[in-house]
């Protein structure tokens, strides 16, 4: 765990458009001591001004991608405390040292990680905040450059020196709301972010060839993968031959079948009515499979939401001497989430809210409160 915190802290840094403290968590953790899995869900909640009149009045058919009005609350800090307090063992400031370093000293931009960078130079232009923090003569870094950020240097020392609880409810949390109560769009308040909380669940699995598969169920999207291997079970995958036009096409119509669902049914277990067991059971798996045509590409299907293709992620892994094990997602959605920056904080705030509907017959409808 303090391994994982460590190197996110640090991906924050160096990879800044795809995760950091603005953006989400969940986390998968076995404990070789007690044999158990558990997992952890650090995403936060839309706000409680963000309904559906606040969009209607602003003549919204849907939630734009970039700006305040895709703002969540930021789980992930929440996420490192909670990951920190159940299975960490060294001292918690200690684990942000490396990133501070790299922070204040700079690191050379690698890279592809220019190259996304590059792609949101026009969106970080818009704001002097976003300007300031990720821009260098007014346009990003190219690769190989030395980049600093003593802004995020100085949000990561609060963080260590006064924990979790400075986001939330102390220094950083008041910036972010005097940020957002400046823009004309902006929701989040001070109190979303006292509310904000974690939540361990238990993970979900099915039985691949004898391999037993886990993934946090929904409000994320994990389980898309559950849905596919389900699918593709009954077929010899090595005798097609890896990259072969049958394996591609199998692959493909298999994810076509569960993103359809994962448009439809996922959405926050604790405020919407998910058919979880029945979507990763070897029955439904089978039921979808009807539709499959080793010889044509199915065109009938309803299309999964189109705004996750340009998704930004990490995702680590660290197993120790011990054979404990963290495996972990975080994300700001978008490359530089909304591409806002609260601030002098030194991140991008999330864009995840934009993944909500305002359709109120979806199960992903948006809902203040909910994930």
């Amino acid at each position: 765990a303090d391994a994982a915190i460590a190197a996110n802290a640090v991906m924050g840094v160096v990879e800044p458009m795809s995760c950091g403290v603005g953006g989400d968590l969940f986390a998968i953790y076995w404990s070789a001591t007690d044999k158990q899995l558990s997992g952890l869900n650090a995403s936060g909640a839309a706000p409680q001004l963000a309904t559906l009149d606040a969009y209607r009045s602003r003549n919204l058919a849907e939630i734009p991608t970039h700006g305040p009005l895709a703002w969540s609350v930021p789980g992930c800090v929440m996420g490192w405390h909670d990951l920190h307090q159940t299975h960490g063992k060294l001292a918690w400031a200690d684990l942000f040292q490396p990133a501070i370093t790299l922070a204040e000293e700079g690191f050379p931009v690698a890279p592809i990680i220019a190259g996304y960078w590059r792609g949101s130079e026009q969106e970080l232009a818009k704001t002097a905040e976003a300007t300031q923090t990720f821009l260098v003569a007014g346009e990003a870094p190219r690769e190989g450059t030395l980049f600093r950020n003593p802004r995020l240097a100085r949000t990561y020392r609060i963080l260590a020196e006064q924990g979790a609880e400075a986001f939330y409810q102390g220094e950083l949390a008041r910036e972010i709301d005097r940020y957002s109560r400046a823009q004309t769009d902006g929701l989040l308040r001070l109190e979303d972010l006292q509310m904000h909380r974690s939540e361990w669940i238990d993970p979900v699995s099915t039985n691949y060839r004898g391999f037993d598969v886990w993934e946090m169920p929904p409000n994320g999207q994990g389980i898309s993968a559950l849905q596919m291997l389900n699918m593709i079970e009954p077929y010899d995958v090595e005798a097609m031959g890896w990259g072969s036009p049958e394996f591609v096409h199998l692959f493909v119509e298999a994810k076509k079948l569960a993103f359809a669902d994962r448009a439809k049914f996922y959405a926050d277990m604790r405020m919407a009515d998910v058919p979880l067991k029945k979507l990763i059971s070897k029955n439904y798996a089978q039921q979808r499979m009807e539709l499959f045509r080793p010889d044509k590409a199915l065109v009938g299907v309803p299309a999964g939401d189109p705004k996750l293709v340009q998704g930004d992620t990490i995702y680590l892994c660290v197993v120790d001497s011990q054979r404990n094990c963290c495996s972990l997602i975080q994300s700001n959605y978008h490359g530089f989430g909304s591409q806002h920056v609260a601030g002098e904080l030194g991140f991008a705030l999330q864009n995840r809210g934009a993944l909500f509907s305002l359709d109120p017959g979806h199960l992903n409808c948006l809902q203040p409160g909910k994930r």
